[in-house]
């Protein structure tokens, strides 16, 4: 049988094993990419996708101090980094399927199954780094905000945009290049490679944020930067940390003063 776009969203949103689930996402990506899927569908996603048994998942105020010498340091960073991407990879499934509603064009689902896709090849290459320094996805305790950000914004396509995409993600691109930077200082080679094409994949997926932001509100008759303005105060009403990647973002497409005038 033929499944449908949201079908194979929902498998892998229930599959609790990181590499299955990489896998998967390549697999369904290159179905939908070759038309060998049947259409989006409606299949509705979980409330919240199946996760390994390990890592065990604290409070963010319960998480321990990490170290940032050595390879314990290292180590720690790319397993923090190696969690946001497997939230990633699910964040970008859960769109797909959560929000068939709002009648999207193909061009859409396109989108954020890329964006999927991207998550799935930056988390294998981060386990890939784990695995040389000895270490293995699991082997530290992680915090759930990120799905806290998805549960917080399930009931509203662009409450999720606003939110995840066009601020939890475009902080990455304020805050990756001075983490590159101080690794290199460091004499760490082996992460920097990683960051960069995590960086530079996240432009695209804070453009696809923007973009997709910008057609509901036209398509409601609504201002843009008003609508983002109303979205953030409503669902992340402690506002931005400066300073900014003016330049990524630009190239994102993302308009600076509807960033900006949110800075805390």
């Amino acid at each position: 049988m033929t499944l449908t776009l949201t079908q194979a969203a929902c498998t892998v949103l229930l599959t609790a094993d990181p590499l299955e689930k990489c896998r998967l996402t390549h697999a369904f990506a290159a179905d939908w990419r070759d038309g060998r899927l049947d259409g989006v569908g409606d299949t509705a996603p979980p409330a919240r996708p199946a996760r390994p048994e390990k890592p065990q998942l604290l409070p963010f105020k319960a998480m321990p101090r990490r170290s940032y010498g050595g390879d314990k340091g290292r180590i720690g960073l790319i397993h923090a980094l190696a969690h946001i991407e497997l939230n990633a990879i699910d964040l970008g499934w859960d769109i797909v399927a959560r929000f068939v509603a709002e009648d999207m064009p193909k061009a859409f689902y396109d989108d954020w199954v890329r964006v999927a896709r991207d998550e799935a090849i930056h988390f294998e290459m981060l386990e890939g780094l784990l695995n040389q320094l000895g270490a293995r996805y699991g082997d530290l305790p992680a915090h759930d905000g990120l799905w806290q950000a998805a549960e917080k914004t399930a009931d509203a396509l662009m409450a999720r945009l606003a939110v995840v995409p066009m601020t939890l993600e475009a902080r990455g691109l304020d805050t990756t290049p001075t983490t590159v930077d101080k690794l290199s200082r460091n004499g760490d080679t082996l992460t920097p490679p990683a960051l960069e094409v995590i960086y530079h994949d996240e432009i695209y997926h804070v453009a696809a944020g923007v973009r997709w932001f910008s057609y509901l509100a036209d398509r409601k008759g609504e201002d843009g930067e008003t609508a983002f303005h109303a979205w953030m105060a409503e669902r992340y009403p402690a506002g931005l940390k400066a300073p900014f990647n003016h330049e990524a973002r630009a190239e994102a497409g993302f308009p600076r003063p509807w960033y900006e005038k949110l800075a805390r």
